[in-house]
This record gives structure tokens, C-alpha cells and sequence, in this order.
């Protein structure tokens, strides 16, 4: 993770540490590089990342590199943003939604913690 960056490359291989076993509401934005809602979305995931630094993680998982969590979660249209709460999803998004929409989901889990 690049210092200007908040967010987490998320992979198969670091899903469980870095989701899972997370003390703090997890949203992982499940992605890839051809889909055009993805990118859309892309900025707004980044601010949301910055804005709740310490408060939720943030994790971005590109679909082609790791196809193992995505058949995991049943992940069958991108994008898809996954909130998980004690390693369990609690919550999710599919599709290009505005910022307010997933701050509110957000919102939600943090005032149940």
C-alpha cells in the first residue's frame, strides 16, 4: 500500500488476513480492469478509503487475478461491494451506485459496533 494510497490490493491469497480476520467493518470492492462501471466507481471507493482511515478498511479485488474468493462469494456481475463484519458479509452493493448510497451502508455497521 503506497503511502497516498488507503486501500488494500486484496487477493486470494490475503483475503482471509486482511478481510476475514479484520477487527473493523471491511468494504471490499470486488473489480476489474475492462469493466466501465468499475472504473466509475473507482474514485469514489478511493475517497471513501480516505475518508474512514482507521475506521473501515478498504479493499479492492480484481475479479481475473482472484478468481478463487470471487467463486467464494458467489461474485457474478462487477461491481460489487461486499461490507463484512466480524468475517461475515453483512451487507452488499451491486452495480455503479452513488458515493451517498455506500456511505450510508457503511454508516449502518459502524453504528452497530
Amino acid at each position: 500500500m503506497s503511502a497516498d494510497k488507503k486501500y488494500i490490493i486484496g487477493s486470494d491469497s490475503n483475503f482471509e488476513d486482511e478481510v476475514l480476520k479484520s477487527d473493523k467493518p471491511v468494504l471490499v470492492d470486488f473489480w476489474a480492469t475492462w469493466c466501465g462501471p468499475c472504473r466509475m466507481i473507482a474514485p469514489i471507493v478511493e475517497e471513501i478509503a480516505a475518508e474512514y482511515d482507521g475506521k473501515v478498511k478498504v479493499v479492492k479485488l480484481d475479479v481475473d487475478e482472484n478468481p478463487g474468493v470471487s467463486m467464494q462469494f458467489g461474485i457474478r456481475s462487477i461491481p460489487t461491494l461486499l461490507v463484512f463484519k466480524g468475517g461475515k458479509v453483512v451487507d452488499q452493493i451491486v452495480g455503479a451506485v452513488p458515493k451517498n448510497v455506500m456511505v450510508g451502508k457503511l454508516n449502518a455497521q459502524m453504528q452497530t459496533a
